[in-house]
């Protein structure tokens, strides 16, 4: 195996499952209060952009990391917006409308 092919799978595995941990944290606290929507649509939009420009090139390390990558970001979104749901006072904005006054 190639050492750039080598770099580019352990890129993919790292940046494949980077938002594990915020899933983890959000799903352990049941609070999204620390997590920016913004973020999580930004990060969604881009890896689906990668994922488009994998297919292009025919690249199935770019193909396959951005595709898991999307998955874990699309179910950060859902638990996002179902922790944002059951406890709308814990969003950001509440915070911040809180603490304001």
């Amino acid at each position: 195996m190639a050492p750039w092919v080598l770099i580019g799978i352990v890129a993919a595995l790292l940046t494949m499952f980077g938002f594990v941990p915020q899933m983890v944290k959000m799903y352990r606290t049941r609070s999204v209060a620390d997590v920016s929507l913004a973020t999580l649509c930004q990060f969604t939009a881009g890896v689906s952009l990668w994922a488009i420009y994998g297919f292009f090139l025919r690249d199935s390390i770019i193909i396959i990391a951005n595709i898991v990558s999307l998955v874990t970001l699309i179910a950060s979104v859902a638990i996002f917006l179902h922790y944002r749901r059951k406890n709308p006072l814990l969003t950001p904005n509440a915070a911040d409308e809180k603490g304001a006054g």
